[in-house]
């Protein structure tokens, strides 16, 4: 018979013997464009998953804006470390998967329940969003936070001007900014954001489709649209909100300046992101805030913004099943429409819309219905080969448009489009004009 001592002696070498369960660790990188606070919930949100799957171990990486999030990403790719999964500006998947650096969301799916990746998406996230998280018919990313872009304004401007209700028509715009602005008291009637970090063309674009036009061909990555009437009748509604009415300033405008000037009570109306709403509602103490869809010329029109996840290639298999796992637990629906919830963007996962506590904060605060109301009238994303560059041919010539009152929308626009197509050029001598 075994002593006390051999008993625990066999049962400590049996212990040793059996595998310890390997940790997988995976990166996660994500920006923050809109609000600094979104830093600490994700933050937060990765700590409770790390809690909850105690053989996976993700590192949240802050990395800034879009723009830079997707430069740092391809950077650790090329240095051998490549993300596991990426908060990714969701005009950028198209890119990505034509340079192949991402995964096709089946790579990821293989590991669920839900081995088709293209039906999953297609039946769990609105419509709206799932053009920008697919390519060649198949899901290379799956929506996290989407955004329209909408119009924010002042009641007690409104007010004092005698103004009824926010403007419906282009026309209603420009007559209702002119109303607002106040050069004796350094007051404007209207701001829209004009730098080439990307917001510059999204609210652009998004003018374009109410003009009745497109920004770039939808179907194909090749072909931009910069040089058409419908975006040269964008531009002169820069030009004259400037130089002819005044009820805008000169030069090249920020998010931040923009957020500064509206939250002090100095600005009548803005066109912003719906990822700013929380913030924005949080800090206008000062005056009754006003949230509304965008003026319409021809038809009701904005794009799709906002960010979805996707996959860098060179992960291990390990690496690919963890970056499943954490997936699925910030699309699911709780955490979806928690975020929702946090930042003003809209959730894309349908049945976050279902949930008790949606549908309270909703009925709280029906100020975050207007980016949802406004699906119907959403289109994709621009997306494009070498979309940052392509995308900020327009944007530079924006900025010299609005600096300068010397120059025509025209000539702005042929100039957009001149670069615009050096850069494509590439993609259409491979794929539209390559005969073989």
């Amino acid at each position: 018979m075994m002593n006390k001592q051999m008993l625990i002696a066999a049962a400590f070498a049996l212990g040793s013997s059996a595998p310890a369960m390997a940790t997988t660790h995976i990166d996660m990188m994500f920006p923050a464009p809109v609000d600094g606070k979104l830093t600490v919930k994700m933050n937060q949100l990765i700590k409770d998953f790390n809690q909850m799957h105690s053989d996976i171990k993700v590192r949240p990486i802050f990395t800034g804006s879009y723009d830079t999030t997707k430069q740092k990403a391809e950077a650790a790719a090329k240095a051998g470390r490549p993300p596991a999964l990426v908060i990714m500006s969701a005009n950028y998947t198209t890119d990505l998967a034509i340079n192949h650096e991402i995964l096709p969301m089946s790579e990821l799916f293989q590991y669920g329940p839900d081995k088709n990746a293209t039906a999953f998406l297609k039946e769990n996230f609105f419509k709206a969003v799932q053009k920008n998280a697919m390519f060649n018919g198949k899901a290379y990313a799956m929506p996290f936070q989407n955004s329209t872009p909408i119009l924010y304004f002042n009641k007690d401007l409104f007010k004092k001007a005698g103004i009824q209700g926010a403007p419906q028509t282009w026309k209603e715009l420009r007559e209702d900014a002119r109303k607002l602005t106040s050069r004796q008291n350094g007051q404007w009637g209207i701001m829209l954001p004009s730098t080439n970090n990307d917001y510059c063309a999204w609210v652009l674009s998004s003018l374009v489709h109410a003009n009745g036009g497109n920004f770039n061909n939808p179907d194909y990555p090749g072909e931009v649209y910069y040089n058409s009437v419908t975006t040269i009748g964008a531009l002169d509604l820069y030009k004259d909100l400037i130089f002819k009415d005044k009820s805008m300033p000169e030069g090249v405008l920020d998010s931040k300046q923009i957020d500064a000037q509206f939250l002090s009570g100095k600005l009548g109306m803005t066109i912003l992101s719906t990822g700013s709403l929380t913030f924005i509602r949080n800090h206008a103490k000062s005056f009754h805030l006003g949230v509304a869809m965008l003026p319409k010329k021809f038809r009701r029109g904005v794009i799709i913004g906002g960010a979805s996840l996707v996959s860098f290639k060179g992960i291990s298999d390990a690496q690919k099943k963890a970056a499943y796992q954490l997936l699925r637990y910030l699309t699911s629906p709780k955490i979806n429409g928690e975020w929702s919830r946090f930042t003003g963007y809209f959730a894309p996962r349908k049945k976050a819309y279902d949930l008790p506590k949606m549908k309270q904060f909703l009925a709280k605060h029906p100020s975050a219905k207007v980016a949802f109301e406004q699906l119907k009238y959403a289109y994709p994303w621009y997306s494009t080969y070498e979309t940052v560059a392509v995308r900020q041919a327009m944007e530079n010539q924006v900025a010299a448009l609005i600096s300068n009152k010397d120059l025509s929308p025209a000539e702005v626009a042929a100039t957009a489009q001149k670069n615009a197509d050096k850069i494509l050029a590439p993609y259409q001598r491979e794929t539209a004009l390559n005969q073989q």
